[in-house]
């Protein structure tokens, strides 16, 4: 499942393509994006061969002739899946009638009408008291002045009882609008408890579907077990299946070879069409199954078979050079192929290597990291006062880092040969480590650009986002070009081409502004 075809893969492929390429129905679809995949199979004669599937839904069948079956077909016209989602459509229907018909609209309209005229005739009323507590608090007060002139003023028994009637008149007036806004709104209750109502029914309905569903996609593998798609994700940090598990190429793949005794050889998936807004696919390129949807489930599918380990994912047995190093730091370069700390499958990494080096550091080290399959400049800290200092540079954006890297082709024509990329960046939901740009939800991500020759560039990242300076390369919204031998956003190589070049930074000691620069090998 690694991100290089098999050459037999390859030849499949093709032979897919092709056919792909002559069938008119599909053209406008795919051409919006689709994945394909193929696997080469031996059969019991020792015979190879191979099968292909599409991802999901083609044309609206998942029965096209040439293509492996869906492992659980719930798309019959009569069957009990289709049932169950026209009766949710129909629900969904209802709930979209009710909230723009006419009858519910007109009885919010009263209500509004009615409570804006509640607020007005209350507000008037006790604007009319106010002004009759002024006009009997000045009689009041014309009384104690000229003692002559009470016979002819109001009693103070008559502006008492003046008082009384007005605050009981305001009692009925505000019983008056409740009683017809209770009345309006025992309408518009009816209404939208109703509409409460049906859509508790659409989400209940719809689970149990996809509770139905799921427990029918039972999974092969090459033992011979077989695990629903429930049980499978039963164990995940997603707990439950993700809406379109078990649809993708290589669980289909898979579940047809081991239903029909085939032995699988290799696989593959490629891309077909323009790439989504926000990932980056690259037409006909090869691309892993992706790790939320399809990793679980070929854990179990490739249980029993024989699988190389992806070369791309493991480690490498090397240490990093030291440029620099005193009392308070070391700087070192990374080599690519290393971890920048432990990970849960292999341990070699800068973390390991300084702390054999440096045994009486007693700092937290490592301040900021590169990615495994990147090589470069990285400053670590031997002690707690020079980690602190050296984070607060990095927080604040003091530290100034360039990298270099070559890319896969010369960039386009219309592309500038020096500018400013700004795309958010978040993580992929179903498809960790990947990446994606998201103009709503996304992080900001910036980076500065200089091309140096046609395929080298300069590349200083202004934030700090997970694979920010791949992303925004192989973007059409960047540089519409991949760094060489990136296998999350590009095409393999022999490393990935992006080095960690040049590092400045003060020392947290001395004060003194330090830089340092390391060229790549890739540029020798």
């Amino acid at each position: 499942m690694g991100y290089v075809a098999h050459p037999l893969c390859q030849q499949a492929a093709a032979e897919v393509q092709r056919y792909i390429a002559s069938v008119d129905v599909w053209q406008e679809e795919i051409a919006k994006g689709k994945m394909f995949g193929v696997l080469v199979v031996e059969n019991g004669d020792g015979n190879l061969g191979f099968l292909a599937a599409y991802s999901g839904l083609l044309a609206d069948r998942n029965d096209w002739p040439y293509f492996v079956p869906a492992v659980f077909d719930f798309q019959q016209p009569d069957g009990y899946f289709k049932q169950e989602e026209a009766a949710i459509s129909a629900i969904n229907q209802r709930i979209i009638l009710l909230e723009q018909s006419s009858q519910l609209r007109d009885i919010r309209d009263a209500l509004r009408r009615s409570e804006e005229e509640r607020e007005k005739d209350i507000k008037a009323w006790k604007t009319a008291m106010d002004a009759a507590k002024a006009r009997r608090d000045a009689l009041r007060q014309q009384r104690g002045r000229d003692p002559q002139s009470e016979e002819s003023l109001p009693t103070e028994e008559e502006m008492t009882r003046e008082s009384q009637w007005m605050k009981a008149e305001l009692r009925r007036k505000r019983q008056h609008h409740e009683a017809i806004l209770s009345a309006i709104r025992a309408k518009t209750d009816a209404l939208e408890k109703e509409i409460k109502e049906l859509r508790i029914l659409r989400r209940r309905k719809s689970e149990a579907l996809q509770q139905w569903l799921f427990e029918h996609f039972k999974m092969l593998n090459n033992k011979g077990e077989t695990r629903n798609l429930l049980s499978i994700f039963a164990d995940t940090s997603l707990h439950v299946p993700p809406s379109g598990a078990g649809e993708c190429c290589a669980p289909k793949l898979l579940q047809y070879a081991f239903s029909n005794h085939l032995r699988p050889v290799c696989i593959a998936e490629f891309w077909w069409g323009q790439s989504p807004t926000g990932e980056i696919r690259q037409h006909l390129q090869y691309y892993p199954a992706c790790r939320g949807k399809c990793h679980p489930i070929l854990r179990h599918m490739l249980q029993g078979l024989d699988v190389e380990p992806n070369p791309f994912e493991q480690a490498l047995d090397a240490i990093p050079d030291i440029l620099y190093e005193d009392d308070a730091l070391m700087v070192v370069n990374k080599p690519a192929g290393m971890l920048a700390v432990p990970g849960k499958t292999y341990a070699n990494s800068v973390w390991d290597f300084c702390k054999g080096h440096c045994l009486d550091a007693d700092g937290p080290m490592i301040v900021h990291r590169l990615d495994m399959a990147t090589s470069g400049l990285m400053v670590v800290a031997k002690t707690k006062t020079a980690h602190q200092n050296l984070q607060e540079q990095f927080l604040h954006h003091t530290v100034e880092k360039t990298y270099t890297a070559q890319l896969e082709r010369p960039l386009p024509p219309t592309t500038s040969r020096n500018g400013v990329i700004r795309l958010p960046l978040r993580p992929s939901l179903l498809d960790r480590p990947r990446q994606v740009v998201d103009m709503v939800h996304g992080k900001t991500a910036i980076t500065r650009y200089e091309m140096l020759t046609d395929v080298l560039v300069a590349l200083t990242p202004l934030t700090g986002r997970t694979h920010q300076l791949r992303v925004h390369c192989a973007h059409h919204d960047g540089l519409a070009v991949p760094i060489k031998g990136d296998t999350l956003y590009g095409q393999a190589a022999q490393r990935l081409c992006l080095h960690a070049g040049r590092l400045c930074f003060t020392h947290p000691i001395t004060g003194k502004r330090m830089t340092f620069t390391c060229p790549a090998d890739f540029m020798g």
